[in-house]
């Protein structure tokens, strides 16, 4: 199957694609067959909305342990309340992930590494959308940022060794991560500054927008785990991208307002589809679609093109100074080192 990268880009515009994938895509169901018994999964971000439904399902299928990763332990504990009721016979538990921190990050690997004896899936769920710039406090850099790309990141590439050692014998392990269609309407007018990843932190090198900010922050992942999954052989772990579509019942857009919170709210109580829709395109991406997602983007259950900005010829370069700033802002992890142990190709880090 061809991969996202490969397909050729999108040309429909943003109206087109928004009412074909709201009101005349349909989800499919997921495969009777499907069945993640023995499995062990974690989940960021999963107290409420897609994070905990998608938990929710996974359990229905079977999964045997499953990790809520959270920022409030409060949240998390009740969120994990209702899934051992409806799950007596699942192993739960309830981890801290403050995703504004490097440090939280780490732990939070090191703890998967020496305190599990297997992990098969990882949904990186959490994410934010900031209606105000503000900074994070322990690293200095832009708060939508620093969560929807950097710790994301940071945390695939602690995970690798960790998924690759400790899935199941002949499996591959998966790394979904959550992204959106919208880091396809992304105009990423800073991409010439150099340093790339500094300039997200200066308002006066890059003027805030929070719309743009959320947008980019999708297409800098996008860059970089399609970049990192031809590094990583997908017979070891499978990385995907998955969109969910816009949806009913999450927090995500909370913080915005003025006239965009009022259009997407507008948006939501028109066509949103309910969290429990939503929530199959993660099933799809980690228990249905094989070793052919690997590097891809899905989205609503089908391998997609990437942002079509993708796709200009001047983004190779920034495609390599964002791998190259990406590796170095991650040398306290030795980030480059951990490739370096996963890597079974070619490829040189």
């Amino acid at each position: 199957m061809t991969s996202s990268k490969d397909m050729p880009p999108v040309t429909a515009g943003y109206l087109s694609m928004f009412f074909k994938n709201q009101f005349f895509s349909k989800l499919p169901r997921t495969p009777a067959e499907t069945q993640l018994r023995g499995q062990t999964a974690l989940v960021t971000g999963a107290s409420s909305g897609l994070g905990l439904e998608s938990a929710r399902q996974m359990l229905a299928l079977g999964l045997s342990y499953l990790i809520i990763a959270v920022r409030s332990p409060e949240r998390g504990k009740a969120a994990a309340a209702q899934l051992r009721a409806a799950n007596p016979s699942a192993r739960i538990d309830v981890w801290p992930l403050e995703m504004e921190s490097y440090q939280s990050v780490q732990a939070f690997a090191q703890r998967c590494a020496t305190e599990l004896a297997r992990i098969d899936i990882a949904v990186l769920n959490a994410g934010v959308a900031e209606a105000d710039f503000c900074l994070a406090a322990s690293t200095g850099h832009e708060k939508t940022m620093q969560v929807n790309y950097l710790s994301t990141v940071l945390l695939v590439i602690l995970l690798l060794p960790v998924l690759k050692a400790k899935a199941s014998a002949g499996a591959s392990a998966r790394i979904t991560v959550v992204n959106s269609m919208m880091s396809t309407f992304t105009k990423f007018a800073n991409r010439d500054q150099r340093p790339l990843l500094g300039s997200f932190d200066d308002t006066k090198v890059t003027p805030w927008d929070p719309s743009e900010r959320y947008n980019v922050s999708k297409l800098l992942g996008q860059l970089f785990l399609s970049r990192l999954a031809d590094r990583v052989a997908p017979e070891d772990v499978v990385i995907n991208m998955v969109e969910p579509g816009l949806v009913k019942g999450t927090g995500l857009f909370r913080n915005l307002h003025g006239v965009t919170g009022a259009v997407l709210d507008l948006l939501k109580s028109a066509s949103a589809r309910p969290v429990e829709e939503g929530a199959l395109t993660y099933i799809d991406a980690v228990a249905v679609k094989g070793r052919e997602s690997h590097g891809c983007f899905i989205v609503l259950c089908k391998i997609h093109p990437l942002a079509t900005i993708t796709y200009k010829p001047e983004m190779k370069a920034v495609s390599d100074q964002l791998w190259e700033e990406t590796l170095d802002e991650f040398r306290f992890a030795d980030a480059r080192g951990i490739l370096e142990s996963v890597s079974n190709r070619t490829t040189a880090v």
